[in-house]
């Protein structure tokens, strides 16, 4: 009798393990998804901003760029872990852009594409607005990201391991450039960015950017 009740306790004890085990693993993997869905995401929002001032074949000024905030709006996820085929992540980020430039622009839709190792995992979309001349704005930039095509992908795992993920990005706006309100011209820009990222901060470690503007 004695020996069936500890038999039953040691079971007891290896189903709590295997319990605790499942639970942290899940909330690993649901914290992986959101890290770099979220890192994917400022990739995306880097590129629109730096596209919406990079307006024009003159030399400019960067533009200063600070995300306020980033929200995650959607997830859908199967039993708490694993995202539902299909399925996209939707973050919103709150984004202040100073233009230091003596050119304003203004601009319609903004859309860029997100791709990671070929695949495209990520949409985003801006709506139109003016950057003015040596000013501050804001803007609410939303972001789609495919978040099985990101986590099924073989390197993500080394590319996690490693604290650095890279990604490549196409861009493209259409608008019209001001300057001293004596030249006006149409433009379209198309921008090609390749982006490395530290995942734990989420800060921008090295940008290769390929512009093309058509007058």
């Amino acid at each position: 009798m004695a020996e069936k009740e500890q038999v039953d306790r040691l079971s007891s004890y290896e189903a709590d393990d295997k319990e605790a085990l499942l639970h942290l693993k899940k909330i690993r993997r649901e914290k992986c998804i959101k890290c770099c869905s979220c890192v994917a995401a400022l990739m995306l929002v880097q590129a629109i901003v730096i596209i919406i001032l990079a307006f024009t074949v003159f030399r400019v000024k960067d533009p200063i760029i600070k995300v306020n905030s980033v929200t995650v709006t959607r997830i859908d996820l199967i039993n708490g872990t694993i995202p539902r085929p299909g399925t996209n992540m939707s973050v919103i980020a709150d984004v202040s852009v100073k233009n230091p430039n003596v050119a304003s622009f203004k601009h319609g839709n903004t859309t860029s594409s997100l791709y990671y190792r070929g695949t495209l995992v990520g949409e985003a979309r801006g709506p139109p607005g003016q950057s003015k001349a040596r000013r501050t704005t804001r803007m609410n930039i939303t972001v789609d990201i495919i978040t099985d095509r990101l986590t099924s992908n073989p390197n993500l795992k080394s590319d996690v391991g490693s604290g650095l993920l890279t990604m490549s990005s196409f861009s493209r706006v259409g608008g019209r450039v001001k300057i001293m309100k004596i030249i006006k011209r149409n433009v379209i820009v198309t921008m090609n960015c390749t982006t490395t990222v530290n995942i734990s901060t989420q800060a921008i470690l090295k940008q290769q950017c390929k512009r093309h503007v058509k007058l």
